[in-house]
């Protein structure tokens, strides 16, 4: 893989890392594929008991790839579908992964960062750290991140953040329950290790009994679910104003909206 690694250690604790950090960690087609690949392998290796979602660089995750993006203005219908249900796999992947999943979010995690984050069991934050669900600049929505984000907000307090694109700190992402914890940047490793070394005193087949337990009860989220997810989003690239956005973050000016 070139833009996730995995480690595993001795204990049996995996950091699944975002390495594209020249790209602010954003996820471009080859990156969820990646991400998708080695959530599905550490699901099935029964000597990981833990897995860590993190990130190298200045960013947790920017979102989704701007190029990616506007690659789907020149696209079909049928290949705009495909592409949205690659990152649509890519969150379901995570979001039920057996193991438990802890997001390590040292930096910024915008779009598509805060979906990765609501797919996590627990998310530590650094307190320098900023959020933003940033899709409706560009003439988007969160779409396939959206049952996800819902499910971990809930309807009220996401609608202070869903819509608006506006950037808010891990102080209020903990408030809004994308965040658990919240730590000084230099405590960060510190507080992952608190939340991982619990398990380690678990049987294993318990707790992912007891985590597909409590995601029973949960808001549902099915393969019907997820089409929804896929068709909103493909409606907005199919619209006028997500060529528009992506063309004036590109050509570096103001959308016409703005």
């Amino acid at each position: 893989m070139d833009l996730v690694s995995v480690d595993i250690d001795v204990r049996g604790v995996a950091a699944l890392t975002l390495d594209r950090a020249e790209k602010r960690n954003a996820l471009s087609a080859q990156m969820m594929d990646e991400v998708t690949a080695a959530a599905t392998a550490l699901d099935a290796d029964p000597a990981v008991r833990v897995v860590v979602l993190a990130a190298d660089g200045g960013s947790f995750c920017a979102g989704g790839d701007l190029g990616w993006m506007r690659d789907q203005m020149d696209a079909d219908s049928n290949t705009r579908a495909q592409e949205a249900r690659r990152i649509a796999g890519m969150l379901q992947t995570l979001n039920t992964l057996t193991k438990p999943l802890i997001g390590r979010v040292h930096a910024d995690a915008f779009g598509g960062g805060v979906g990765m984050c609501c797919v996590c069991d627990v998310v530590v934050s650094a307190e320098t750290a900023m959020f933003g669900l940033t899709e409706t600049r560009l003439g988007l929505i969160p779409a396939t991140i959206g049952p996800y984000v819902l499910a971990r907000m809930g309807e009220g307090r996401a609608r202070r953040v869903f819509m608006s694109s506006r950037r808010f700190d891990a102080s209020e992402a903990c408030d809004l329950g994308i965040v658990s914890r919240v730590v000084p940047a230099t405590d960060l490793d510190d507080a992952i290790a608190r939340e991982v070394d619990p398990y380690l005193a678990c049987a294993p087949g318990a707790v992912a009994a007891a985590k597909s337990y409590a995601r029973s009860f949960g808001t549902v989220i099915d393969a019907a679910t997820i089409d929804r997810s896929i068709a909103a989003l493909t409606a907005q690239w199919d619209g006028a104003e997500a060529p528009e956005g992506i063309a004036a973050f590109f050509e570096k000016r103001a959308p016409r909206w703005a």
